[in-house]
Order: structure tokens, then sequence, then C-alpha cells
């Protein structure tokens, strides 16, 4: 069941890049947050659009925003990838699966490769609900952070 403007955001508990747990229920009527998949470390697209996040970061800390970047890479890769990029943002690890699972944000298949995060943005303001949702279909696609940042200001 995909997730949609006005749902409750699952919540999740998943490894940052120094190994430690962070919940999406940390962040409750402290900040709002974008939470973004992205199928793969190192991979151009992905790499490009979290290149987009870093050098725009000033915008969301403006807006009092939380970026989450999530994919099903091992913490351990996504350290390495936060340290070669300089990511100035949360990477966390679903290793498992579960909370691209539980968003209705993940491949069946990708390249040969089973159940791997699609490209997503969400918006979950301060209470928990979503206030936008973009699940890509095309890997190839980048979320809307045009529409991403205008929600955010509207919760401002």
């Amino acid at each position: 069941m995909s997730i949609k403007k006005g749902d409750i955001a699952p919540d999740f508990t998943l490894k940052n890049t120094d190994g430690n747990d962070v919940s999406l229920s940390d962040f409750k009527g402290k900040k709002n947050v974008v939470v973004l998949f992205f199928p793969l470390a190192y991979t151009g697209v992905c790499t490009d659009e979290l290149c987009s996040v870093r050098d725009d970061m000033s915008s969301y800390n403006d807006l009092n925003a939380e970026v989450l970047a999530i994919s099903v890479d091992s913490f351990f890769t996504l350290n390495e990838f936060k340290k070669a990029q300089n990511y100035n943002f949360t990477l966390l690890s679903d290793f498992n699966k579960e909370t691209a699972t539980a968003y209705d944000a993940i491949y069946d298949e990708f390249f040969g490769m089973k159940g791997v995060a699609k490209r997503s943005a969400f918006v979950v303001d301060k209470e928990g609900v979503v206030q936008f949702a973009q699940v890509n279909e095309s890997a190839k696609d980048l979320p809307d952070f045009k529409a991403i940042q205008e929600t955010l200001k509207s919760l401002s």
C-alpha cells in the first residue's frame, strides 16, 4: 500500500554511518523531516541527487528540516560514501529492506538485484504526518526538490 499525503509516516529505526540508531520519531515535535530513499551508494544518479541536497543544505536548515537519506547499503558502505562526498546530512542503512518496504518504495528487481530502494521522497511534518510523497518508478528520475521545498515552506 503506497504512502500518500495525510498518512501517518511509518516509524523506523535504522543505523546511521556511525552504527548508531536513528528513528523518525526522534524528530517528532521538533523538526520536519525529508526522507529520501535512493537505490545505491556510489552510482551516478544517486551521487548527483545527494550532492544537490548537500549543496542546498542551508535551505533545509533555514526551513528547520532534517534530511534522512536511506538506501539498502550497509552502514559501513554509507560511511565511506558520506566521507567521499562530504555529505552534511544523515545517511541511514535499510539493509534489511524493512523501511523501504513499509514505504512501498522498493523494487522487486533492479538490474538483477532483489529489494533495492526506489528513488523516493517524503516530507514528514513535526507531528509525523506525510505532507509530500513521491515514489519514482524510474531510478533516473530525481525527486521534485522544488515541490519538497515548497512543502517545507508551507509548514514553517
